[in-house]
């Protein structure tokens, strides 16, 4: 082994370290005493860090006191028809879809044919009609004829009585023979004449737009019993919204509320009509009913929607510019607070209402307190390099 060489390689090792030594000695003397401070906080507190001097200007500090903040709810939902303007088409009569006449998205009007089928009971009704009808001409002549001749003493009162009778009864079975065919959606019995085909009208029973349609053709309708369409008027559309336990006595029926989606820009305006009798029992929530008008038909059934209710203020809370909150990587939420002079802390907190461009502190900070309007992101920017 040449050991002359292996201690000339030890001497050349420990020249090199020293030589190393003497570098990072020269590197840390001719630091500021800003960073050198910054070093010494970074070992003590990992939330607190220092910036130079000239660069708190950059930044805007506001002091946390307590002051007033609106009140907003914001409560989740979903668009429904309104039903008191809408209704389901149920067939009166009996029979197979001949022909459909209307379809979802179409706008109808009262009385309007919706479809056509084939009903064997019409030709009953009818026959019942025309029947009635006839009886009801001749009862009529009968009684003038007899009023004439009692006037003249050619009867006898009782004979009068009896026709009068008759002309009644047969009045009566016209006007439930009208009334049948009325059912079956023909309102022009009077011109009703002997023939007539089975094929009879399903008429829209009020006007609105078709929403749904439920029968096919050459499907068998049973009157009373088969759904056909749905018809709404979508003029004006429900919204159905959830409210909590804890904030039920802030909501109350007339309440003006906003309401937006994310499928428009646009905001619509809309009043609690109805609030639930009765709390869900798993969610612990009440239903609300909000009425709104519907422009143009962009609120359509199911779409989810947030319904914003202003509800009074909160007096006395803490409150700083949403500018000035910052998440981290579990989504909470923090600050940066001013711990001395150059000095920052970042602070979690937790949040509470936000309205007008404020949010609620609930703990975290206290009165006095000052933290980071403006330039939170280059302070978190700062933070990281010192940590």
């Amino acid at each position: 082994m040449n050991v002359p060489l292996i201690r000339g390689a030890r001497t050349s090792l420990m020249l090199a370290a020293a030589l190393l030594a003497a570098f990072f000695s020269g590197c840390n003397s001719g630091k500021k005493p800003e960073a050198q401070a910054a070093e010494s906080t970074t070992n003590t507190d990992k939330n607190l860090f220092s910036i130079p001097a000239e660069q708190i200007q950059h930044l805007r500090l506001v002091t946390v006191q307590p002051t007033s903040l609106s009140r907003v709810l914001r409560l989740t939902g979903a668009v429904a028809y309104n039903n008191f303007k809408t209704t389901p088409v149920i067939s009166q009569v009996s029979g197979p879809v001949l022909q459909i006449m209307a379809s979802p998205g179409d706008k109808v009007n009262r009385g309007q044919p919706l479809l056509y089928a084939s009903s064997p009971e019409f030709s009953q009704v009818r026959a019942a009609f025309l029947k009635a009808r006839d009886s009801s001409n001749i009862a009529s002549k009968n009684y003038l004829r007899s009023k004439d001749l009692y006037e003249h003493h050619a009867i006898s009162e009782k004979d009068l009585l009896e026709a009068e009778s008759a002309r009644n009864q047969s009045q009566t079975d016209l006007q439930v023979a009208v009334q049948s065919l009325s059912i079956l959606g023909i309102s022009k019995a009077e011109t009703m004449n002997g023939t007539a085909s089975p094929r009879i009208p399903v008429l829209a029973p009020i006007a609105g737009e078709v929403v749904e349609r439920l029968v096919a053709p050459g499907q068998l309708l049973q009157a009373g019993n088969t759904q056909c369409f749905t018809i709404s008027d979508l003029s004006t559309v429900w919204v159905l919204v959830n409210v909590y336990e804890h904030d039920l006595s802030f909501v109350h029926t007339g309440d003006e509320v906003d309401i937006s989606t994310e499928a428009y820009p646009t905001v619509f305006k809309g009043k609690i009509s109805y609030l639930g009798a009765a709390l869900d029992p798993t969610s612990r929530t009440l239903q609300a009913r909000i009425v709104t008008q519907n422009p143009g038909e962009k609120l359509k059934k199911d779409m989810y929607v947030t319904a914003t209710v202003q509800a009074g203020r909160l007096e006395n809370v803490l409150t700083v510019p949403e500018s000035a909150l910052l998440r981290d990587s579990e989504n909470e939420p923090y600050v940066f607070k001013v711990a001395a002079k150059n000095q920052f802390a970042r602070t979690q907190v937790t949040t509470g209402q936000s309205a007008g461009g404020q949010t609620q502190i609930l703990s975290g900070l206290k009165p006095g307190d000052q933290v980071v309007a403006e330039g939170a992101l280059f302070l978190e920017f700062e933070n990281s390099l010192q940590h």
